[in-house]
């Protein structure tokens, strides 16, 4: 079986390609569609199917835009509801690729709508499980309260997977590669291992999940310390149920101005220096200047789907990458433009005295933005008030603003942005970002 895995890191994704005698079908593909067109190509292959296991939360499918270009048939669970062009893919299902035969099995748990894709070739099995087995991990269970075409609770779902990892994958084999839409680092479960892929024999041996143990202890430990939920998700849903606009032409309608300026919601995507020296008053930085940073995620768990913002960038030459970027979560839709700024009007962060810092701890409130989970495996300030990330902007009024506030993350990227918000949310406060020096008061 010829098998291609695709990796975007800042989301953490896996999605893939399957190649058999010229035939081709695209696994949970991300927004921009150009890498599998490309790899069809070199494959000399048509893709025939875009196979979607469940209408995803954390990015924007490429589904419908490549079944547009390709004609390829778009296949996912009858149970999604799809708004789009779409055959049933369901429990019974097959389908023929070649000389490979990919066969649909319901598999409820992180979604109502989930399925996993089992692909056999002679004597090779290979599965594509979405968000409903990760490596070492399950899918979360609580994304599906308020979005999509089903609807459940999380001890519902959580039930499902229980059901789903008891009897599902009962009569695949060990040696069954298992494929699986997310690594370390997704929002889509809390503890996946860093590995790509595993067997099947492997995670029946370490992944939790599987070990013996009664429904309730499964269910307590899947609902136990989720990560939180970033405003977008549920957006992506209900995007991904319809199916997304092309890419190109939704991020060409994006307006770009060069030595701009603008008001209402601004997010500036230049590294933290930059931000300091000057910036747009009440601007948010969330920098972009990594390919890796979560840009994202951060982006999704700041500003909420129902708002409009500026993004500022660094330099002209810059635009398209930072575009697609914010379309990776279908956030182009939210954007008023794109704008450079001029030296006019800026202000600047002034930054921490941090000998003073040190030897005065009670003279400032702390403010901690990590996320609850980490916050609980231990504090780097007794006195630290604790305000993850994406609550800020929501609860800023709550920080006591008599002394002035020093803000912390775990290594400084955060602390950026969440410095940024309660500059803009407290005014008349003075705002410190404790940024990479958190590092000498970790012990």
């Amino acid at each position: 079986m010829n098998i291609k895995q695709f990796e975007y890191k800042p989301l953490a994704h896996y999605s893939y390609a399957i190649v058999s005698d010229g035939k081709m079908a695209v696994i949970d593909p991300e927004r921009n569609p150009e890498q599998y067109f490309e790899f069809a190509k070199a494959n000399n292959a048509e893709i025939v199917a875009v196979i979607e296991t469940h209408p995803h939360a954390d990015f924007v499918s490429s589904h419908l835009e490549i079944h547009k270009a390709t004609g390829a048939t778009i296949y996912n669970s009858e149970k999604l509801g799809a708004d789009y062009p779409h055959q049933a893919f369901d429990e019974g299902d097959s389908i023929s690729l070649g000389s490979v035969k990919l066969k649909a099995i319901n598999t409820p748990g992180h979604s109502p709508d989930s399925i996993t894709i089992v692909a056999t070739e002679a004597n090779e099995t290979a599965l594509f499980t979405g968000d409903t087995l990760f490596i070492g991990d399950v899918g979360r269970p609580d994304l599906r309260e308020k979005a999509g075409n089903m609807k459940a609770k999380r001890e519902q779902l959580a039930e499902m997977m229980y059901e789903t990892i008891q009897h599902k994958f009962t009569d695949l084999p060990d040696d069954a590669v298992v494929y699986p839409a997310h690594g370390a680092g997704s929002l889509c479960g809390k503890n996946m291992s860093d590995a790509a892929s595993s067997t099947l024999g492997n995670e029946r041996m370490g992944n939790w999940a599987f070990k013996k143990q009664s429904k309730e202890e499964f269910m307590d430990t899947l609902l136990d310390g989720q990560p939180f939920i970033p405003h977008y998700f549920g957006f992506d849903v209900d995007t991904n149920k319809v199916g997304a606009e092309d890419l190109k032409p939704s991020i060409a309608r994006v307006p770009f101005t060069e030595n701009a300026t603008a008001e209402g919601i601004i997010v500036d995507t230049r590294d933290e220096a930059s931000f300091k020296k000057g910036h747009l008053k009440g601007s948010i930085n969330i920098q972009a200047v990594s390919e890796n940073a979560k840009f994202e995620t951060w982006l999704g768990a700041v500003i909420k789907p129902e708002e409009t913002f500026t993004l500022v960038i660094d330099r002209p030459e810059h635009k398209e990458t930072l575009l697609q970027r914010v379309a990776k979560i279908g956030y182009e839709k939210l954007l008023e433009q794109v704008i450079t700024l001029s030296d006019e009007n800026l202000e600047n962060t002034e930054l921490l005295d941090l000998t003073e810092f040190k030897e005065n701890l009670d003279q400032y409130t702390i403010v901690d933005i990590r996320n609850t989970s980490e916050v609980e495996e231990g504090k780097y300030f007794e006195s630290a008030l604790s305000y993850p990330l994406n609550e800020l902007r929501e609860k800023a009024s709550e920080i006591p603003t008599d002394k002035p506030i020093v803000v912390h993350c775990a290594g400084g990227y955060r602390s950026a942005t969440g410095s940024s918000i309660l500059q803009k949310e407290l005014p008349g406060t003075k705002v410190y970002d404790l940024s990479d020096a958190i590092e000498q008061f970790k012990d």
